[in-house]
Protein backbone atom coordinates (compact mmCIF):
# COMPACT_ATOMS: atom_id res chain seq x y z
CA UNK A 1 0.00 0.00 0.00
CA UNK A 2 1.07 3.74 -0.71
CA UNK A 3 -0.30 6.46 1.44
CA UNK A 4 0.28 9.76 0.49
CA UNK A 5 0.12 13.01 2.82
CA UNK A 6 -0.81 16.24 1.43
CA UNK A 7 -0.34 19.29 3.71
CA UNK A 8 -0.83 23.23 3.37
CA UNK A 9 1.71 24.21 5.57
CA UNK A 10 4.85 26.65 5.80
CA UNK A 11 7.35 24.13 8.22
CA UNK A 12 7.84 22.06 10.95
CA UNK A 13 9.09 22.13 14.65
CA UNK A 14 12.20 19.67 14.47
CA UNK A 15 9.94 18.06 17.67
CA UNK A 16 6.99 17.42 15.91
CA UNK A 17 8.77 16.13 12.99
CA UNK A 18 10.79 13.52 15.72
CA UNK A 19 7.79 12.37 16.30
CA UNK A 20 6.22 12.20 13.05
CA UNK A 21 9.09 10.54 11.87
CA UNK A 22 9.19 7.97 14.34
CA UNK A 23 5.67 6.85 13.15
CA UNK A 24 6.51 6.87 9.32
CA UNK A 25 9.27 4.37 10.48
CA UNK A 26 7.21 2.29 12.17
CA UNK A 27 4.70 2.03 9.61
CA UNK A 28 6.94 1.45 6.95
CA UNK A 29 6.97 -2.02 7.45
CA UNK A 30 2.93 -1.93 6.65
CA UNK A 31 3.01 0.55 3.30
CA UNK A 32 5.18 3.07 1.91
CA UNK A 33 3.98 6.47 3.24
CA UNK A 34 4.95 10.22 1.90
CA UNK A 35 4.46 13.28 3.32
CA UNK A 36 4.46 16.16 1.26
CA UNK A 37 4.00 20.08 2.24
CA UNK A 38 3.00 22.56 -0.36
CA UNK A 39 3.44 26.30 0.31
CA UNK A 40 3.63 28.60 -2.46
CA UNK A 41 3.35 32.35 -3.22
CA UNK A 42 0.24 31.89 -4.52
CA UNK A 43 -1.15 30.51 -1.34
CA UNK A 44 0.34 32.77 0.36
CA UNK A 45 -0.65 35.85 -1.33
CA UNK A 46 -4.62 34.14 -1.34
CA UNK A 47 -4.52 33.66 2.01
CA UNK A 48 -3.79 37.72 2.63
CA UNK A 49 -6.92 38.65 0.36
CA UNK A 50 -9.74 36.72 1.49
CA UNK A 51 -11.11 32.81 2.56
CA UNK A 52 -12.40 32.24 -0.53
CA UNK A 53 -9.13 33.56 -2.95
CA UNK A 54 -7.17 31.42 0.09
CA UNK A 55 -8.96 28.14 -0.56
CA UNK A 56 -9.09 28.35 -4.24
CA UNK A 57 -5.36 28.66 -4.02
CA UNK A 58 -5.58 25.32 -1.78
CA UNK A 59 -7.59 23.36 -4.64
CA UNK A 60 -5.53 24.61 -7.20
CA UNK A 61 -1.96 23.36 -5.50
CA UNK A 62 -4.00 20.03 -5.00
CA UNK A 63 -5.12 19.60 -8.37
CA UNK A 64 -2.20 17.82 -9.75
CA UNK A 65 -2.21 15.06 -7.13
CA UNK A 66 -5.56 14.60 -7.10
CA UNK A 67 -6.14 11.06 -8.22
CA UNK A 68 -6.44 7.36 -6.27
CA UNK A 69 -8.66 6.83 -3.53
CA UNK A 70 -8.57 10.42 -2.12
CA UNK A 71 -9.44 11.61 1.72
CA UNK A 72 -10.01 15.03 2.74
CA UNK A 73 -9.80 15.99 6.64
CA UNK A 74 -12.27 18.41 7.34
CA UNK A 75 -14.16 19.22 10.45
CA UNK A 76 -17.28 19.10 9.27
CA UNK A 77 -16.60 15.53 8.01
CA UNK A 78 -18.01 11.75 9.14
CA UNK A 79 -16.21 10.88 12.79
CA UNK A 80 -14.65 7.76 12.49
CA UNK A 81 -13.21 5.30 15.27
CA UNK A 82 -10.02 3.23 14.73
CA UNK A 83 -11.45 0.42 13.51
CA UNK A 84 -13.91 2.52 10.69
CA UNK A 85 -10.51 3.96 9.58
CA UNK A 86 -8.93 0.86 9.61
CA UNK A 87 -11.28 -0.44 7.17
CA UNK A 88 -11.49 3.04 4.69
CA UNK A 89 -7.53 2.25 4.18
CA UNK A 90 -8.36 -1.66 3.87
CA UNK A 91 -7.62 -3.41 0.40
CA UNK A 92 -6.44 -0.50 -0.99
CA UNK A 93 -3.54 0.05 -3.35
CA UNK A 94 -2.64 3.95 -2.97
CA UNK A 95 -4.72 6.50 -0.72
CA UNK A 96 -4.03 10.30 -1.00
CA UNK A 97 -4.77 12.34 1.74
CA UNK A 98 -5.63 16.26 1.60
CA UNK A 99 -5.43 18.24 4.82
CA UNK A 100 -6.73 21.89 4.55
CA UNK A 101 -5.05 25.01 4.81
CA UNK A 102 -6.07 27.74 7.61
CA UNK A 103 -9.30 28.36 5.55
CA UNK A 104 -10.31 24.53 5.15
CA UNK A 105 -11.63 23.13 1.62
CA UNK A 106 -13.68 24.26 -1.15
CA UNK A 107 -17.23 22.19 -1.32
CA UNK A 108 -16.25 21.55 -4.96
CA UNK A 109 -12.89 20.03 -3.44
CA UNK A 110 -14.62 17.99 -0.87
CA UNK A 111 -17.39 16.82 -3.28
CA UNK A 112 -14.77 15.38 -5.84
CA UNK A 113 -13.03 13.23 -2.77
CA UNK A 114 -14.01 10.02 -1.92
CA UNK A 115 -14.33 10.31 1.28
CA UNK A 116 -14.41 13.42 3.65
CA UNK A 117 -13.61 12.38 7.55
CA UNK A 118 -13.23 14.43 10.81
CA UNK A 119 -10.10 13.52 12.84
CA UNK A 120 -12.13 15.74 16.11
CA UNK A 121 -14.39 18.73 16.10
CA UNK A 122 -11.84 19.89 17.80
CA UNK A 123 -9.70 22.23 15.89
CA UNK A 124 -5.84 21.59 15.18
CA UNK A 125 -3.00 23.32 13.87
CA UNK A 126 -1.75 21.73 10.73
CA UNK A 127 0.92 20.16 12.37
CA UNK A 128 -0.95 18.16 14.74
CA UNK A 129 -3.35 17.14 12.15
CA UNK A 130 -0.85 15.15 10.72
CA UNK A 131 0.81 13.95 13.80
CA UNK A 132 -2.79 12.69 14.50
CA UNK A 133 -3.55 11.42 11.07
CA UNK A 134 -0.02 9.52 11.10
CA UNK A 135 -0.40 8.13 14.24
CA UNK A 136 -4.36 6.76 13.02
CA UNK A 137 -2.64 5.26 9.90
CA UNK A 138 -0.51 3.32 11.61
CA UNK A 139 -2.92 2.53 14.58
CA UNK A 140 -4.94 1.09 11.25
CA UNK A 141 -2.27 -0.69 10.06
CA UNK A 142 -1.28 -2.42 12.79
CA UNK A 143 -5.53 -3.19 13.33
CA UNK A 144 -4.77 -4.76 10.01
CA UNK A 145 -2.01 -6.68 10.46
CA UNK A 146 -2.89 -8.31 14.39
CA UNK A 147 -0.16 -6.35 15.63
CA UNK A 148 -0.46 -5.78 19.38
CA UNK A 149 -0.12 -1.98 19.18
CA UNK A 150 -3.81 -1.20 19.16
CA UNK A 151 -5.47 -2.91 22.15
CA UNK A 152 -8.72 -3.23 22.68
Amino acid sequence: MKISIYSIEKSVSKEIKTVSDEFLKMSSKFAKIEDFSIFNNQIATAQTISANEAKSSYTKAYEPYFRDFTIALDVGGEVVDSYEFSNILKDRSSVKFFIGGAYGFEDCFLKKCNKVISLSSLTFAHKIAKLVLLEQIYRALCIQNNHPYHKN
